[in-house]
């Protein structure tokens, strides 16, 4: 599996931020992260300096977001969607994407899933709970 550190993230993103500013070529996991990173233009000034954003330690003040913890998400939504992992996840975001008629809102809603399944996860030492969190973004889904 798959285990980058925080500054991996955060230089990867930086990256894929400088490669698509100077138009280099990119890996289809650079592309999809570009996507993501033009849908953010309020990130940009963060991705644009790698040992910066390293060293720089977000504390989840109000107001105030994680860029790379946000565009992780983004990504991880975007890789669960593609294989469909949790069972399920990509037709409950489809309907999401449907009812709001945005995949950017749509990915918004299932972040707060995903951070709920994660936060309950870490607090009660178990692991994480995939149903639930279908759950969680299939009642987004189909929600007044």
């Amino acid at each position: 599996m798959f285990s980058p550190s925080q500054a991996d993230v955060r230089r990867f993103l930086c990256g894929v931020h400088a490669k698509t500013q100077s138009g280099a070529p990119m890996e289809a996991i650079e592309t999809l992260a570009s996507l993501w990173i033009a849908e953010h233009p309020e990130y940009h000034a963060d991705l644009s300096d790698a040992d910066a954003a390293v060293a720089r330690n977000y504390d989840e003040k109000p107001g105030q977001t994680n860029p790379f913890l946000h565009l992780s998400m983004h990504l991880s939504i975007s890789e669960q969607c593609s294989i469909d992992q949790p069972r399920g996840i990509r037709q409950a975001v489809e309907l999401l994407t449907a009812r709001l008629d945005s995949l950017h809102d749509a990915h918004h809603a299932a972040m707060d899933c995903l951070g709920e399944m994660l936060w309950d996860s870490q607090r009660a030492g178990r692991p994480p709970d995939g149903d639930a969190y279908i759950a969680c973004v299939q009642r987004r889904a189909t929600r007044d």
